[in-house]
């Protein structure tokens, strides 16, 4: 499964900011597999994808904002291609289309990106927080209806079990409809406190195992860790998390490579 640990580089954007390609060689030493792209920060794909081959990062995805997954379709597939990637994830929803109008909307716009997309060998997915919660669509709530998994609905999930959780929902429970359709997972921990922030995986509330357990069984190719702020320093809180869930992983020995 440690083949499987990617972190997401908005974790990291300060550090992307001032030097991305050394924040890279930097994460691979920790023991990284992969990495989440949030940006190039500036940097061309060309020179980011060279790292990349000489660090031996692999690219579990791209979030790609709606807009320019809709505006800019080819230019969006010619990096993903020189990162090595085939998912393209909608990270958010604009704020004004949180509403029912909106969400129709995006799961609309959604499909449409990925109707063209598909015949070049890539997918579309949706990264959830737990605004979507608030909003009611067809008879259920807004994230269910986005990534409702039926034959005429392309948008692969890319859960984040920290805003399930925030949601006041369980995130194995609400992971159960997606088998299959959840590529990547994001993977990110909660203060015990009454803060309910961001932590370092293993740090926090939220137990991880059952979620590694679902994954390996329904088809998770990339566990994403993701944690929006760092009390700390954002480099050390990726190798917590890293370490923490390599003890997970050593420790659920039917998990592990």
């Amino acid at each position: 499964m440690k083949h499987k640990f990617a972190i997401q580089l908005f974790t990291l954007r300060q550090q992307c900011e001032k030097d991305m390609p050394g924040t890279l060689r930097e994460l691979k030493r920790m023991g990284w597999a992969g990495v989440e792209t949030a940006g190039l920060h500036g940097y061309s794909a060309e020179e980011i994808a060279e790292t990349l081959r000489e660090t031996g990062l692999k690219t579990a995805g791209m979030h790609v904002s709606l807009e320019r997954l809709r505006d800019e379709t080819d230019s969006v597939m010619k990096e993903a291609k020189l990162l090595n990637t085939n998912y393209l994830i909608c990270p958010s929803v604009p704020h004004e289309w949180r509403n029912e109008w909106g969400y129709e909307r995006l799961r609309a716009e959604l499909n449409a990106i990925a109707a063209k997309v598909q015949p070049e060998g890539f997918a579309v997915g949706f990264h959830n927080h737990a605004f979507e919660f608030d909003t009611r669509v067809s008879d259920t709530d807004a994230l269910t209806y986005v990534l409702e998994p039926s034959p005429d609905n392309a948008v692969l999930a890319e859960i984040d079990v920290y805003w399930i959780t925030k949601a006041g929902k369980d995130p194995t429970t609400f992971l159960h409809p997606y088998s299959g359709r959840a590529p990547t997972l994001h993977l990110k921990d909660m203060t015990r406190d009454e803060r309910r922030t961001y932590a370092e995986i293993g740090t926090g509330a939220i137990d991880f195992v059952p979620i590694l357990r679902w994954g390996e069984s329904n088809g998770v190719e990339w566990y994403v860790v993701e944690q929006d702020q760092c009390e700390g320093d954002a480099l050390d809180s990726a190798r917590i998390s890293l370490a923490n869930l390599y003890e997970l992983a050593d420790r659920e020995r039917d998990l592990s490579d």
